[in-house]
């Protein structure tokens, strides 16, 4: 599906965050604890790494760039940041320990970007410029660990992929589902 050639408001972006969220849940629902921590070996990451992952750098954008807010989970933070080590990254949390961490960052992230799509910040306009960029790279870094996520769970689990969302603001490249701007 070839994406719009405008930009996108702040309500679709949270929308298309909605849908990528929704995505990899639907890639890691039905996947066993021992599924979701497989390692190939030890200078691999574990999906249920990546599980981590896409929230911990979502919410490191978001209270870095929009709002200085604490972090949710320290050493989960650090567990999941791309600077550890992937020979560290085998000690992973309880799926649901996971799952509700994706929901309180998924929480959030829409708290903050809605506060700012309706002007109850500072700098209105100028924030709302830096919330759609960030929008952007936060879903397309969902995307991007959520194919990772779907090659793991097909190749090597067996499982069927479910359907690859569409929306008028997603495009292919390289593979993967993005969000272009413009």
């Amino acid at each position: 599906m070839t994406a719009s050639t405008t930009i996108p408001t702040i309500k679709q972006l949270l929308a298309e965050y909605d849908r990528a969220l929704a995505y990899t849940n639907d890639l890691t629902a039905d996947l066993t604890a021992d599924e979701v921590t497989w390692r190939p070996n030890e200078q691999s990451s574990a999906i249920g790494w990546h599980l981590g992952h896409q929230p911990a750098v979502a919410h490191y954008m978001v209270r870095n760039l929009t709002a200085a807010e604490a972090r949710l989970d320290p050493p989960l933070d650090e567990l999941m940041d791309s600077a550890t080590e992937e020979s560290q990254r085998g000690d992973l949390p309880e799926v649901d320990r996971l799952h509700a961490y994706r929901d309180t960052v998924a929480e959030r992230v829409k708290f903050r970007i809605a506060a700012i799509d309706e002007g109850n910040v500072g700098a209105p306009a100028q924030l709302r410029i830096i919330a759609a960029t960030l929008m952007v790279a936060v879903i397309n870094h969902e995307y991007q660990h959520s194919k990772w996520i779907g090659e793991v769970r097909y190749e090597v689990h067996g499982k069927d992929l479910p359907p690859v969302p569409t929306s008028n603001l997603l495009t292919e490249i390289d593979g993967y589902q993005v969000v272009t701007l413009g």
